[in-house]
């Protein structure tokens, strides 16, 4: 068994996820440094901003010399940090790489020169490609069909090479991520539905058949919580998938037509995009006993609150809620 873990680097911890967490961390008596560029905003954890275990770095993680900087002291670091998803990526590729892949290798190399115990790394589902398989589970072979999921890939290559005794790698590859944040993401399936279904009275399924897993953040950052307690041996060098519920797009329309109410319409459209995939999560129930606690529904109830609570404002065109429309106008480089 390591030290025990007392400071935490969180790459990202200004994102979708790394705003739910970050919370969760100082609650259980973590030292937490996050790095982020802050483009959604700088006020995303205002309310623990005046933590005395809290420290807010605002810089760019392609910076070896701010890393060399940062980075001593720290136990363990979850690397939140990326270009998330396809449209994002494809954007700009150069500059998804950059930040996805060439990042990283300085990430890596910086936190084991300084002593770092555990590095956990937020991989993806989606590096398995489309799978005939009914349970796609962590022994299938990578199959990644985007950049974005090729250089997810690359990373975990990365990380198990530099895997060494005293430098302790996991890598998570979650399942679509869901559920009310205080940097809310509006482009994620059951975030979508529910925000047309409370905003326009209406949903628009594309295709429907197809099936998609999701996680509630309440679960995915309590698991990341959890990783930094279990015991090395429970997870040194090992993969997980951590999803919770598979269900079809159509029914995912269903759960958040229940939630909002009946007189939501939903019409369904065809599709070019017929991804398709059911990821196992049972390797995680039985290694490590993690079973997610939170539903779908729960995740769209958690929504329609904070729409009621108007904690969601201009939720249909702020930019904000959009990954590609705020790099779009960022123009990023």
């Amino acid at each position: 068994m390591a030290d025990k873990i007392r400071q935490v680097l969180i790459t990202g911890g200004a994102g979708y996820v790394g705003a739910v967490l970050v919370p969760k961390l100082l609650r259980a008596g973590y030292e937490v440094k996050v790095i982020d560029l802050y483009i959604y905003g700088d006020n995303v954890l205002d309310e623990v901003k005046h933590h005395p275990n809290l420290e807010q770095i605002k810089g760019d993680i392609r910076s070896r010399d701010l890393l060399e900087k940062i980075m001593p002291g720290c136990d363990a670091v979850i690397h939140l940090a990326c270009i998330s998803n396809d449209p994002s990526f494809e954007l700009d590729p150069g500059l998804g790489k950059s930040i996805n892949y060439d990042a990283f290798l300085d990430l890596v190399d910086v936190a084991k020169e300084n002593g770092v115990k555990r590095f956990i790394y937020a991989s993806s589902s989606s590096v398995y490609g489309i799978k005939e398989t009914e349970n796609v589970t962590e022994d299938l072979p990578l199959e990644p069909l985007t950049d974005y999921s090729k250089y997810k890939a690359l990373c975990e290559e990365v990380l198990l090479e530099k895997r060494e005794p005293g430098f302790i790698t996991l890598i998570l590859r979650p399942a679509t991520v869901c559920g009310y944040s205080p940097r809310l993401r509006l482009d994620l399936t059951v975030n979508i539905l529910t925000n047309h279904a409370v905003n326009n009275g209406k949903i628009t399924v594309f295709g429907g058949e197809q099936k998609r897993p999701n996680i509630h953040i309440e679960d995915m950052t309590d698991l990341y919580v959890k990783c930094l307690d279990y015991p090395d041996e429970a997870i040194d060098g090992k993969i997980f998938n951590a999803g919770y519920e598979n269900h079809k797009v159509k029914e995912i329309a269903e759960m958040v037509q229940n939630v909002v109410g009946k007189q939501v319409e939903i019409v369904t459209t065809p599709t070019n995009d017929n991804r398709s995939y059911h990821v196992s999560s049972e390797k995680i129930k039985q290694e490590l006993g993690f079973v997610p606690q939170h539903t779908i529904e729960e995740a769209s109830e958690d929504l329609v609150k904070a729409f009621k609570a108007g904690l969601i404002p201009d939720a249909m065109t702020d930019i904000k809620y959009f990954n590609i429309k705020t790099m779009q106008a960022l123009e990023m480089k």
